[in-house]
């Protein structure tokens, strides 16, 4: 009787997280996400942008419905009634990949106008982690000033930048480095990272 209380009294965290893909380039970074979450057993809520359809024509060879199939449960950009804009709705998190400097500078002012800035704004406002993979380069002051306020507030800035040390052979292994990584602020822990294991053998330190 009393582990079936305590059992009860735990709340186990839900197993499902939030996937925004944005009109940055590096649409496939998103497609990888939902592709590593199908493998975990962790149910992916969906959002895309219009100009990430956009992208998505331009650099990969998906179509939209070959993209939405990748998730468990998708939304309509204009949906803000939909579950994940509450937060009484139980979620890891999410994660915005890739994230675009308007979307970042939308959710940053908490001036939200699509589902996608409104399920970020609801990630920060119940403190729980909101990963945003910024595609842009090189930075003015102001996108450093907007991802410094991000920070403050809770988010976390994660460019996907490239491990060398992985030594990729491709541009998919490089992807997928990048996403597992990420992935892993959330404590997921995906089977395509290579984790770094220290100095080779018969390397020399400065």
């Amino acid at each position: 009787m009393a582990d079936d209380v305590n059992s009860t009294i735990r709340n186990p965290k839900p197993s499902r997280l939030v996937v925004g893909i944005s009109g940055a380039s590096g649409v496939v970074y998103g497609a990888r996400v939902l592709d590593a979450l199908r493998e975990l057993g962790v149910e992916s809520h969906l959002v895309v942008t219009k100009a990430a359809l956009l992208t998505l024509s331009q650099e990969t060879d998906l179509s939209p419905d070959d993209l939405m199939s990748k998730a468990d449960v998708t939304y309509k950009l204009g949906d803000v009634g939909a579950a994940i804009a509450s937060g009484s709705f139980r979620t890891l998190g999410m994660i915005v990949a890739p994230c675009s400097v308007r979307t970042m500078s939308e959710i940053a002012t908490g001036v939200t106008s699509t589902l996608l800035t409104r399920a970020a704004d609801v990630v920060l406002k119940e403190r729980r982690p909101l990963v945003l993979m910024v595609r842009e380069t090189p930075l003015h002051l102001g996108h450093l000033r907007t991802m410094t306020a991000l920070a403050e507030m809770g988010a976390t800035i994660a460019p996907p930048l490239p491990a060398f040390y992985a030594r990729p052979d491709s541009i998919a292994e490089m992807v997928d480095q990048s996403v597992g990584r990420a992935l892993d602020l959330f404590g997921l822990d995906w089977s395509a990272v290579r984790r770094w294991e220290g100095l080779k053998t018969g390397a020399t330190r400065a």
